[in-house]
C-alpha cells in the first residue's frame, strides 16, 4: 500500500479506522455513485452510521456518545470521505451540532433531545450562514423577539445553504436576541415541524449532491426559550467554537477523498499504456505522483496537529485550526484534479469515481469559513502576537 493509513497511530486508533472502514466498504463505498446521480439523501447509511455510535463521535459518553478526541474523529472522517466526502461531511455537521447541545445545553434539554441525536433518529443540521451575510456571521438579520409571557421566542428571518435542509429533525440556529436593550448572537434549537418554518427549493449544485441544501425561512415562528442551548448572548461563542472543530472535520474529509485519488492513480499508471510504455515510466508522471504524495502528506500532518491542539485546548488551537482548513482544503483540491488530469478522459467519465471527488472537494475550501477567511484569521493571529 503506497499509503500507510495506520502510521503513527496506537492499537486503539487502528481499531476505530478499521471499523470504519469496514462500515464505508459497506454501507456507502457501493452505493455513493448512484446517491450522487440520483441526488438520494442516504437516511438508511445514516441511521447505520448512528447504530455505530459515529453521530456522537466527540460527545462525552455521560451524554451518551463514543467521548472520542478530535483526533480520532478526523481518522473517522477521513475513512468515511474515502468511500464518498459528500456523506462524511454531512455527519460531520451532524456531529458538531450534537456536540454543540453535549457542551452547552442545559440537562432539560439534552434529556429532550440528546439520545434520539446520538443514534441518528433525529437529523440534526447547523444554521449560521444567511443570504446576506455569509462570512460577516455578525451581521446576521434572523432575530428572535420574547413572545407573550416571556416563555417562547417569535423568530422572523432565514438562513442559506444549510446542509440537510428539509430532511433533518432539528436545525441548530444563531439568531440576534434582545440582551439588556442590546442585540447579541444566540443560539436556540427549532424542530422541522414548529409552526412558522418553511424550506426553500432543493439547489442544484457542484458537488454534495447525495445531501440536500436548502434556504430555510422563519415567518413568526414560535419556539420555546427553554430550546436555548447556552445562556442568550452565547451564541456566538458556540458557533466560533463548532467552527475549530468543523474546520478540522472538513480537512479530513478532504483528506480521504485525496487518498482515494492517489491510489485509483497509481494503479491507472500501473496499467495504462501509451507509445509503448506504461504510464507510471515517464518522468512526468512520477513527478506528478510524487508531489502528490508530498503533498497529502504534509497536509495529514497538519490536520492532526490541529485536532491535537485542540484536544489539548492549546491557545492557539484556533490558528492551527484556521491553517489546516486552509493548506488541506487546497492541496487535496489540487490533488483530486491532477488525478482527474492524469486519467484523461477516464478521469472525466462518473465511473471512474474521481471526478465526484473533484465536485465535492470543491466545496471545501468555501465552507466552515472560505480560505480567504482562513487567512484572515492566521494573519491577525500572527499580528496580534507581535
Amino acid at each position: 500500500m503506497l499509503i500507510d493509513k495506520y502510521k503513527d497511530l496506537n492499537e486503539e486508533q487502528r481499531a476505530i479506522v478499521d471499523s470504519t472502514s469496514q462500515f464505508a466498504s459497506e454501507n456507502i463505498m457501493p452505493y455513493s455513485l448512484q446517491w450522487d446521480k440520483e441526488c438520494s439523501f442516504p437516511k438508511n447509511a445514516l441511521k447505520k452510521a448512528g447504530e455505530l455510535g459515529l453521530a456522537g463521535i466527540y460527545v462525552s459518553e455521560k451524554d451518551g456518545g463514543l467521548g472520542l478526541s478530535r483526533l480520532d474523529a478526523s481518522l473517522i472522517f477521513e475513512e468515511l470521505a474515502f468511500a464518498c466526502p459528500s456523506t462524511s461531511a454531512f455527519l460531520s455537521i451532524h456531529n458538531m451540532a450534537a456536540w454543540m447541545l453535549s457542551k452547552f445545553g442545559i440537562q432539560e434539554l439534552k434529556n429532550k433531545y440528546m439520545s434520539k441525536i446520538i443514534k441518528m433518529e433525529n437529523i440534526a443540521s447547523y444554521c449560521l450562514t444567511e443570504a446576506g451575510s455569509g462570512s460577516d456571521a455578525a451581521a446576521m438579520k434572523t432575530k428572535a423577539v420574547y413572545f407573550k409571557d416571556n416563555t417562547s421566542y417569535e423568530i422572523n428571518g432565514s438562513k442559506s445553504f444549510i446542509s440537510g435542509a428539509g430532511e433533518s429533525d432539528l436545525y441548530f440556529v444563531m439568531m440576534k436576541t434582545e440582551n439588556n436593550m442590546n442585540e447579541e448572537i444566540s443560539c436556540v434549537l427549532l424542530e422541522k415541524e414548529f409552526k412558522g418554518i418553511s424550506f426553500g427549493k432543493n439547489e442544484d449544485k457542484m458537488g454534495w449532491k447525495n445531501q440536500p441544501t436548502r434556504t430555510i425561512s422563519f415567518d413568526n415562528c414560535i419556539a420555546p426559550k427553554s430550546n436555548l442551548v447556552g445562556k442568550e448572548g452565547e451564541g456566538f461563542k458556540i458557533a466560533m467554537q463548532g467552527l475549530d472543530g468543523g474546520r478540522i472535520n472538513i480537512a479530513s474529509c478532504s483528506l480521504g477523498a485525496a487518498r482515494f485519488c492517489i491510489e485509483k492513480t497509481v494503479n491507472y499508471v500501473n496499467e495504462r499504456k501509451q507509445f509503448g510504455k506504461y504510464l507510471k515510466d515517464f518522468q512526468s508522471v512520477q513527478f506528478k505522483l510524487a508531489d502528490m504524495i508530498t503533498d497529502f502528506e504534509a497536509a495529514k500532518l497538519m490536520v492532526h496537529k490541529a485536532a491535537e491542539a485542540l484536544d489539548k485546548k492549546e491557545k492557539h488551537s484556533t490558528i492551527s485550526s484556521a491553517m489546516a482548513k486552509r493548506y488541506a482544503t487546497d492541496v487535496c483540491f489540487r490533488i483530486c484534479n491532477e488525478a482527474l488530469q492524469i486519467h484523461g478522459g477516464y478521469g472525466y467519465l462518473s465511473d471512474f469515481g474521481i471526478e465526484k471527488m473533484v465536485r465535492d472537494c470543491r466545496v471545501h475550501q468555501i465552507l466552515e469559513g472560505t480560505n480567504e477567511i482562513m487567512r484572515v484569521i492566521i494573519s491577525r493571529k500572527l499580528l496580534d502576537r507581535e
